[in-house]
């Protein structure tokens, strides 16, 4: 009998060994890591699968860290909105209250405080979002405002609010302070006024009159309107006569001259003469007289607002607005020019909604707008209002500074309490509230969904721990008994054997 010692068949004895060894050495990685596998390749035919949940779920995250991202964003904007909201709520108040003490300055001590809060304001609007500006629109790599010094003040030879503000007053009132009215002397028994010639787009304008007893009216008719008030008689006493005029911001305002027979008669009178002809030289004169007033009164308020409205309605295609040569003549508007006018909204100027000037992902299908422009309407009507306030001044020796301040006032907190159809402050909070409750939304969507493929690849990654175990208990029981049987093969000789 033959006895032959290690051959082919103890070789592939001892690599079966080495293979229940690593075999062995696998299943503890399993059981310590809780992972099937350190490769795709060791999930067998559901690494494909594997590979489409990693993917998704790495979407997911890139999703969540958008979504973080523009909260933070939406929150500081909504923040910012709020505090503006507050400091125009709290400039209405002071300019609802019309506090008319001046200092050295010429002015109070609320539209110092108004200046304050436009600073503020302003450095709101300017306040950055790590790299991204929130209300400059596309233009994200800068400020959105410029400073307040050259916003009313001017820079470098550029016009500031302030001047462009005076040289519209001097444009609307004329050199003689009638509001571009020309008033000429009695003529007989005729007074009339008239729109300046040629037309203007400053002063005041006829709008209607009322008629008078003993009197024939005629107008306003032609261009530029005039109106004529032929006396064919004397009116008697309490007889009245109303005025009505358009001012410069496109309000309304009227004069009433009520007939007298006192001599010299009261602000707002005017007496009745022997004949007619006396009548109607101190109605014109009364005429004149009302007609300056108002012209330095209200009418000075309002060209202060359509001051503003040209220098601060900026937009695409829009410049800042100015007086078209001399003021006391001037007869139109111009365009000013980066040389010569500072233009307030330094940020990126567009005709298409705010809002889609800055968009994001935050689900396959879902994208939401969150960008703003410091120019849009809600936003400038405070800007603008609160600068009126802030950049007016009067003179203790000007008998209607107080009523000038007066209508100003009342024009400023007007403007601020917003216009019926005319975008708000809480419009554009709400439009951004909006694009974050989206984004929770689909947050939480996202996070279910998260749930879900997590427990998938899970199912598909990780090692059952009690089926490893009971393997690796097998495994080492069928390792020992060959390990000993191939000790035991190793050590036999022929003497052994027989």
């Amino acid at each position: 009998m033959n006895v032959t010692g290690v051959g082919v068949r103890s070789s592939l004895m001892v690599q079966t060994l080495g293979d229940m060894r690593t075999q062995l050495g696998d299943l503890q990685r399993q059981l310590g890591t809780g992972k099937k596998s350190t490769t795709y390749a060791g999930l067998g035919i559901d690494r494909g699968l594997a590979v489409g949940l990693r993917g998704r779920l790495s979407a997911i995250a890139g999703y969540g860290n958008t979504i973080t991202q523009l909260g933070v964003r939406i929150n500081l904007a909504s923040t910012a909105l709020g505090r503006i909201a507050d400091l125009g709520s709290d400039v209405k108040a002071a300019a609802t209250s019309k506090q008319f003490v001046l200092d050295a300055s010429g002015q109070s001590a609320t539209q110092r405080a108004a200046a304050s809060q436009l600073d503020e304001i302003l450095g709101l609007l300017n306040t950055p979002a790590g790299d991204r500006y929130l209300f400059s629109g596309r233009a994200a790599d800068k400020p959105a405002t410029e400073t307040l010094d050259h916003i009313l003040n001017g820079d470098a030879g550029r016009a500031g609010f302030k001047q462009v503000m005076a040289e519209r007053n001097q444009a609307d009132l004329g050199a003689d302070g009638l509001g571009r009215l020309v008033i000429p002397a009695a003529s007989g028994t005729q007074v009339s006024i008239s729109e300046e010639t040629p037309p203007t787009v400053f002063g005041l304008k006829l709008a209607s009159v009322s008629g008078l007893n003993n009197a024939t009216v005629t107008g306003p008719t032609g261009s530029p309107a005039s109106v004529t008030v032929d006396v064919t008689a004397n009116p008697n006493p309490g007889d009245a006569i109303t005025f009505s005029f358009t001012l410069p911001d496109g309000t309304s305002d009227h004069i009433t001259l009520t007939a007298t027979a006192n001599t010299p008669p009261a602000d707002g009178e005017f007496t009745i003469g022997t004949l007619p002809g006396q009548t109607a030289i101190n109605l014109q004169a009364a005429l004149s007289t009302a007609v300056g007033k108002l012209a330095a009164t209200s009418g000075s308020a309002a060209s202060a607002m359509a001051a503003a409205h040209d220098f601060f309605d900026v937009d695409a295609g829009q410049p800042p607005m100015r007086v078209s040569g001399s003021p006391f003549t001037a007869a139109s508007l111009t365009a000013g020019t980066p040389s010569d006018t500072v233009t307030w909204y330094t940020g990126e100027m567009g005709t298409d909604l705010a809002r889609g000037t800055a968009t994001a992902k935050v689900d396959d299908a879902l994208s939401v707008s969150y960008g703003a422009r410091a120019n849009e309407v809600g936003i400038r009507s405070t800007i603008e209002n609160i600068a009126v306030y802030a950049a007016m001044s009067f003179s203790p020796s000007d008998a209607n500074a107080q009523a000038r301040f007066t209508e100003m006032s009342d024009r400023v907190g007007s403007g601020l309490a917003g216009t019926n159809g005319q975008q708000s402050l809480q419009d554009i909070q709400a439009e951004l509230a909006f694009a974050q409750t989206t984004m929770k939304d689909a947050g939480e969507r996202q996070s279910e969904r998260k749930m879900m493929l997590e427990d998938l690849l899970q199912g598909i990654e990780q090692a059952p721990q009690e089926e490893v175990a009971a393997q690796i208990l097998a495994l080492q029981t069928r390792l020992q008994a060959s390990l000993q049987t191939t000790a035991m093969l190793y050590q036999l000789n022929i003497t052994q054997y027989l």
